[in-house]
């Protein structure tokens, strides 16, 4: 068990506060929450590439706190009426589609690894400003419908650009 590995488990504790905190209304609280989390995603990787801590577990438990996280944050800020829903379907739709086209292929014989793309990085990363700057403008009382309304645009397009992306590069592989 490594220092990163023990952080990203406690980015996995970080989970369930920041979605109590939500649901809660505490959004001040969810919004250090998810920031802190956040700061850790940072951390655990700057020190398992610095001092070479990287390892199999990591590779795998890193990548599933950050989906842990934000699929759990969107769907929260969707049932509480704050994220249009069709938002966080079309986004979780996404991770559960890639998630079963990789169990598709290792069911079929055919395992295919999943590299995240630069449109995928693009994706997450304008997903989480947009998560930040929600739970910013809720904690802080500012104003929003705007940030919402652009926000969301931009997410979907990137989603769905990001989807369609990795359906491509599925049925590539599956074809070979």
């Amino acid at each position: 068990m490594t220092i990163p590995n023990l952080i990203t488990i406690f980015r996995f504790c970080l989970v369930p506060l920041a979605v109590w905190c939500i649901g809660a209304g505490a959004w001040g609280w969810a919004f250090v929450a998810f920031l802190v989390a956040g700061v850790s995603d940072g951390i655990d990787g700057y020190i398992a590439k610095r001092f070479d801590m990287r390892s199999k577990l990591g590779a795998v438990l890193d990548p599933l706190a950050d989906k842990a996280l934000l699929v759990s944050i969107f769907v929260t800020l969707g049932i509480v009426g704050v994220v249009p829903l069709w938002l966080v379907i079309l986004a979780v739709f996404r991770d559960l589609m890639i998630i079963g086209a990789v169990l598709v292929s290792w069911v079929m014989e055919q395992p295919m690894t999943i590299a995240p793309s630069q449109l995928s990085k693009l994706n997450t990363a304008t997903q989480i400003v947009f998560v930040v700057l929600v739970l910013f403008a809720k904690g802080t009382g500012w104003p929003f419908p705007f940030l919402i309304e652009a926000g969301s645009a931009i997410v979907a397009v990137l989603t769905i650009a990001s989807a369609a992306a990795y359906l491509r590069q599925w049925l590539n592989h599956m074809a070979s």
